[in-house]
Formats: structure tokens, C-alpha cells, sequence
């Protein structure tokens, strides 16, 4: 560190270090050191002021160690990850600054599943356990090796929240020993990955079969294909292809030759080799959000589009050693003092659904007490609206987004908090950050958020799009809390859902969703639903507005009169490890009549991309006897999104006019229904490692965290 012109080497002040008191770190540690430096001035450009490293021997290490300098891990993920292909160098660079300050670099990788890799197979029933497995190794690493700071690449999906919980519960740890400093951190997000676009060759093939689907008599799925060829190219964006695909194959519109090399030529076409976070705002990108909203990102490693540049690395570094030794920058303080800012920040965007669960598992790692009814209190006190024009059809993915902020066209965070500062929202502007300064500080001369030569292309707006944005957290009579991402419904959904009746159609897993969802005789599986017969779907339509005397199924279907809830249960944490619905969502989502007329409902969780009518996170979850599970085919649900409830109906009554709210676990003949399906759920359970079956943890309005951070997580956030 610089002060009054000379370099004047930091000391953390601590009674114990372990590098002086026990002989055996000191006589391990150097050499990795060694490495680490060896490797920075064996790569780092020749000109670059962080090739400039002086006195790199085993003798200056062991003496900064044992003088207890800085010892800063630099936390990185894995080469087999696209957001992390740039690490290596990023690291590299960290590491020499961390030299240049008078401390001593380090550097581990933890473990990053791909979600997208994962979907629609047994990877996602390990992915949100992979969360909480990191959290514990990051712990472990900085722990054992008795780190002061952690400098983080943070990559996409799981990783930002375990090692922000993974440090968070390190001092939780120190706070009681009380003979160590605190945790400090810094995280600078991974970059943004460039969207791809459709080959030419393959647009026209999507295009000659939309033209033969439509020519078929299938508009619906013509009209499916022509809109998902708006977006960037994006795995999502596959995914959806891969559903409109399957379902011209089992129309007999496309031979599974050609559509199986249609869907090479896209997956070729959707990753830049740079890597990088995807560029949709799913949960990667709201992860990028939630980390600057809680403080931890400075602004020049915000909104990254490739290796940062020297100057950003040395300024963050600089940051970071600028906290040390001061307890009011510790981790757990800065997350608590942002808890609020980032639940509004959350809305304000429309980020990830998944966020209802890593907020709380962030906090409660740091040993507050808080639940999505934190979030639903915050949102519910201080309503924000939506000033995000995030979109993947129009130019405003998050790459446009950095791009625009690489030109000086916002400031990112910073604008998002003027923003709504101006709009009124009560942000905590007293609140640190690891700039060393508040919010308050940060966005003081901040007169123009963003640049109004952007118009209509600037993703973030001073106006709110709309007055309702974020997550919902919803009661009903079957469970106890669900959420829904209302950010994700258009408003004519919302509204045409705000009172609403659905039949549910009931599975047990995925794979039967999705094929019913493509099959070719989608409306005779619909129609041939348990229960469902003239005279509730009479009724159903009546009380949707519709018109009784219509009975065309497809007719019903299209205009929102004939609604279904598919039901998706037994995939909680504790069941299945809580996978991604992304499948099922995104062909509900992009599936015309499916889209306009029903939702989707799990105890599992979705993909942070999802839209539409998607309602996950319902607990109590099947398998701990929540009554999702003894719901069955041709029962009838009311949405109330007006009041955040939705409720199973007494069939029954419903028919004969009345609309009586009832537990399914108070029907006598459904026990033996469930008993049967909760023998398969533990049987199912078997899929699944033994290392990685997630048993004592939390529910998913607690963070599904395991049960000694649960239980031990017992403070205010507030005081």
C-alpha cells in the first residue's frame, strides 16, 4: 500500500497466525507461491506494469508470511466451465498485483456445473447440491489455509452464491473464535458471452418448415418457430428449437435426420470461444446483478466483455488491500447492510426465480435469520417497478448492456440505484461497498444515469416499464409458499391470470411432461385427462369468461377459456435434489396455445431465463408430505394473483357453483395415492449419489441450506 509517497507493506492485525505459530504452513506454503508468481512473470505481457515483480524468492515469501502480510486467495472455477475460460490469465494478473501490494497470492479452483449441460438429465439433481458442496470446500480452503481475503472470478449458475456463503460462514466462524481478522472479499464477475447467431443455411431450413408446417394446417407451431428465430442464438434459445423440432417429427414434417443436423448446426453456432457468462438474465447474469447490489463488485470489473484490462485488475486489487484491517468491510457486514438493497435490486431487473433461494442461503451462511418472507416483506413495503428492458429479441441482451457501459452510456449498478433513488425507492445509501465508499458517495455526482441518446435501446430505463416487477411469493391451501416470477409474464398474461381456474394434469417427473408437450396427439392426451369431462370443462370455461357453448378443445385452449395446471411434483430438494423445470418451461413458454391458456407448477425450481406461468419452490415439498403430492388429474386450482394465493377447489362444489378452498390431504381416499407415489419418490432417490443426496437441509424458503447453518442462523439482519 501507498501512503505519503512510500510503499509501506500492510500487516493484518491479528493475535494468531498460524504461518508464525506452527512451522509446518510456512515450511508448505511458499512453494505454491513460488508457482503461482513464477507462472505471472513467465506470462504476463512483457510490457504490462504487472510484469514488474521484484524479490519472488522463497526467503521474502516465508518472511511476508510469517510478518502476517495479506494473504489473499484468488478464487477461480474450473477450464471445463465457458465462463471460466478466461481464468487463467485473470488470475495470473491478480496474483501479481497482490505481490505488488506487499501480500501473498494464492490461488484455488472450485468446481462449476454448466446448468445448461445439466438440463434434462440427472446433472440437474446434483447442480443446486453442488451449491452448497462448494460453499463447504470454499470454507474448507480458506479456513485450513487461513486466508485473510478472497479476490473471486465469479463465474454463472450456482458458484457466486457458494463462495460468497462458503466465505460469509468463515466469518461467521472467526467472529466467534474472536483471535482472528475477518473475511474481506472482492469479486469481479466472469465477462459476457457474445450471443451466436443461426447460420444461414439452417435459418433457411427453419423457415421451409415453418412454411410446410403452416401449409399442414399447424400455424401454431409455424408461428413457434418464426419467433424463437428472433432471439440470439443462446442454449436457451436451443432448447426451445429442440422442442419445436420433436414436435415437426412426430407431425411427420421433418425426417429426425434432418433435424438432428439442424440441431448440430445450432449448438456449433452458440458459444463464442471467448466464453463467458450466457447473455441472457438468467440466473448467471442475476447472480452478476446481485453481487454488485450487495456492494462486493467494483465498478471497473462490473460489466466485463473479455480479460480485463491491467488497470481494472490493479484498481480492484487496490480496493481490496484499501479494506483490510478494517472491520466495517468485513463480508458478513457488507451483505447485511445491503440485504434490502439487493432484494429491490433483485425486482427492479426481473432477475432469477433461483435468487429466492440463494439470497437467503447467502444470508443465512452469514448467520442471519432470513426467509423469502424477508423478500416478500421488503418487496411488499417498498413495491418497485420494473426499469430493466432486458431483452434477446431487440439488441438489449446483458452484452449490449457492457457494451453500453464500456462507452460510458450508464454506470452500471451505480445507475440502477440513481434510478431508483429518483423513483423514489428508499435504497440504503448509507450502506458500504467495497469502493471503500457508501452508495450514497458512489452515485453522488451521478446527475444522468444513462445516456438519452440511447433511447430505446438502452437496456436500463429512467422510466419504469411497468409498476410491478420481480417475484412473487405466493399461499395457498396445498402449500405453504411457492414463488412465481411475475417479471417473467407479459401483461396481458398476468391480467388474463390475475383470477383464474385450472384443471391439474399431475406427473411425477419431467420426461412425461415434455412428451406430452410434443407429442402429436397433445389435445387427445389432454382431453382424455382423468376427470375431466362436459361438464367441468362447461364449467371451467364459464367461470373464465368463456363461452360454454364452444367445445372445441383447440378453440378453448387458444383463447385462455380451458386452462391446465401441470403439475410437476416430487422433484424438491430432498427428493431429487430440486432440478431445473427448464425443459417443460420452455416449451410451454414457446408453445402458442400451451402458453396462452395454462401453467406450469413444481416443487422443483426453473432456469433463471424462464417466462411465462411458471410457479416453483412450493413447500412443503412432496416428499416431506407436502400436499402437492396428493394432488391428482381434474382437480381444479384458482389463481389469485391479487391477493398472492392459489388454492385447490372442492371439484364438487365448484361444478355446482360454489368455490371452496380445500387441503387435498383432508380427501381420505387420496393416502393410499400418495403412499404409492412416495414409494417411487425413494425409490428415484437412488439415481442419485449417496455424497450428494441432500438429507438434513432446509426447505427452499429457507435457501435449502444444510441444517447446522439453518439452525445456527439466528440474528436480525436489521440490527
Amino acid at each position: 500500500m501507498v501512503e505519503d509517497g512510500r510503499n509501506t507493506p500492510p500487516i493484518i492485525d491479528e493475535r494468531h497466525n498460524p504461518y508464525r505459530d506452527c512451522i509446518q504452513g510456512l515450511a508448505n506454503q511458499p512453494i505454491t507461491v513460488l508457482k503461482l508468481l513464477g507462472d505471472a512473470l513467465a506470462e504476463l505481457p512483457k510490457g504490462s506494469p504487472l510484469s514488474l515483480l521484484d524479490n519472488v524468492t522463497m526467503h521474502e515469501v516465508v518472511a511476508r508470511l510469517r510478518d502476517n502480510r495479506p494473504r489473499v486467495a484468488i478464487i477461480l472455477g474450473p477450464p471445463d466451465h465457458p465462463a471460466h475460460l478466461l481464468d487463467r490469465g485473470h488470475a495470473l494478473m491478480a496474483a501479481a498485483r497482490v505481490w505488488q501490494q506487499g501480500g501473498v497470492p494464492f490461488a484455488f479452483a472450485v468446481p462449476v456445473i454448466c446448468d445448461g449441460t445439466a438440463q434434462n438429465n440427472i446433472g440437474q439433481s446434483y447442480s443446486l447440491s453442488s451449491r452448497n458442496t462448494t460453499a463447504a470446500a470454499v470454507n474448507i480452503t480458506f479456513e485450513g489455509h487461513s486466508y485473510h481475503a478472497a479476490y473471486v472470478l465469479a463465474g454463472c449458475d450456482k458458484s457466486p452464491t457458494a463462495i460468497l456463503s462458503g466465505l460469509a460462514a468463515a466469518d461467521v466462524a472467526r467472529a466467534q473464535r474472536g483471535n482472528q481478522a475477518p473475511v474481506w472479499a472482492l469479486f469481479a464477475p466472469e465477462h459476457v458471452l457474445h450471443g451466436g447467431t443461426i447460420p444461414s443455411d439452417s435459418a433457411s431450413e427453419l423457415r421451409a418448415l415453418a412454411a410446410r408446417a403452416r401449409e399442414a394446417g399447424h400455424a401454431d407451431l409455424a408461428d413457434d418457430i418464426d419467433d424463437n428465430m428472433k432471439y440470439i442464438l443462446q442454449c436457451s434459445s436451443d432448447e426451445a428449437f429442440a422442442g419445436h423440432l420433436k414436435r415437426a417429427e412426430n407431425l411427420g414434417l421433418i425426417a429426425p435426420e434432418l433435424s438432428r443436423r439442424l440441431l448440430d448446426e445450432l449448438a456449433g453456432a452458440t458459444c463464442h470461444e471467448a466464453g463467458g457468462v450466457c447473455a441472457f438474465n438468467g440466473t448467471g447474469n442475476s447472480s452478476r446483478t446481485m453481487l454488485a447490489a450487495f456492494g462486493l463488485t467494483p465498478p471497473e470489473l462490473e460489466l466485463l466483455t473479455g480479460l480485463p484490462p491491467d488497470a481494472s485488475v490493479i484498481s480492484g486489487v487496490d480496493r481490496l488491500f484499501a479494506m483490510l484491517n478494517k472491520p466495517e468491510f468485513r463480508v458478513t457486514e457488507i451483505i447485511r447492510r445491503n440485504f434490502a438493497n439487493v432484494v429491490r435490486i433483485h425486482s427492479a431487473t426481473g432477475s432469477s426465480s433461483n435468487l429466492l433461494l440463494h439470497i437467503p442461503c447467502i444470508l443465512r451462511h452469514a448467520g442471519f435469520d432470513v426467509t423469502a418472507e424477508d423478500y416478500r416483506r421488503i418487496r411488499a413495503e417498498t413495491p418497485t417497478p420494473e426499469v430493466f428492458a432486458h431483452s434477446l429479441t431487440e439488441g438489449r441482451d446483458t452484452y449490449e448492456l457492457a457494451l453500453q457501459f464500456a462507452r460510458g452510456q450508464h454506470r452500471g449498478m451505480e445507475s440502477l440505484y440513481r434510478v431508483l433513488v429518483d423513483l423514489g425507492i428508499p435504497m440504503d445509501l448509507d450502506a458500504p461497498t467495497v469502493t471503500g465508499t457508501t452508495w450514497g458517495q458512489r452515485i453522488a455526482n451521478l446527475t444522468v444515469p444513462v445516456d438519452p441518446s440511447l433511447g430505446d435501446k438502452a437496456v436500463i430505463r429512467t422510466k419504469p416499464l411497468r409498476p410491478r416487477a420481480g417475484v412473487e411469493i405466493l399461499s395457498g391451501s396445498f402449500f405453504d409458499a411457492a414463488a412465481v416470477k411475475v417479471s417473467g409474464m407479459s401483461d396481458a398474461l398476468y391480467d388474463h391470470f390475475a383470477d383464474h381456474v385450472f384443471v391439474v394434469r399431475f406427473y411425477e417427473n419431467e420426461h412425461v411432461c415434455i412428451a406430452d408437450f410434443t407429442s402429436a396427439d397433445m389435445l387427445d392426451r389432454l382431453k382424455a385427462t382423468d376427470g375431466l369431462d362436459a361438464e367441468l370443462i362447461a364449467r371451467v370455461v364459464a367461470r373464465n369468461g368463456g363461452d360454454p357453448a364452444v367445445t372445441d378443445l383447440y378453440t378453448l385452449l387458444e383463447k385462455g377459456w380451458l386452462s391446465f395446471a401441470f403439475m410437476i411434483a416430487g422433484q424438491g430438494p430432498r427428493a431429487y435434489g430440486m432440478p431445473e423445470m427448464f425443459t417443460p418451461s420452455q416449451q410451454l413458454r414457446h408453445h402458442r396455445v400451451l402458453e396462452a391458456s395454462s401453467l406450469l407448477m413444481t416443487d422443483g425450481r426453473y432456469s433463471g431465463v424462464t417466462k411465462g406461468a411458471c410457479i416453483g419452490h412450493a413447500t412443503p415439498e412432496a416428499f416431506d408430505g407436502g400436499a402437492i403430492g396428493w394432488l391428482k388429474d381434474g382437480d381444479v386450482l384458482r389463481l389469485d394473483l391479487a391477493h398472492a394465493r392459489l388454492d385447490c377447489l372442492d371439484a364438487a362444489r365448484f361444478c355446482a357453483g360454489e368455490e371452496v378452498a380445500v387441503d387435498p390431504k383432508t380427501i381420505a381416499e387420496r393416502a393410499p395415492l400418495f403412499a404409492e407415489r412416495m414409494a417411487r419418490m425413494e425409490t428415484r432417490r437412488l439415481d442419485i449419489a449417496a455424497c450428494n443426496l441432500m438429507e438434513d437441509v432446509s426447505d427452499a424458503a429457507r435457501g435449502v441450506v444444510p441444517g447446522a447453518v439453518d439452525r445456527r442462523a439466528t440474528r436480525s439482519w436489521r440490527a
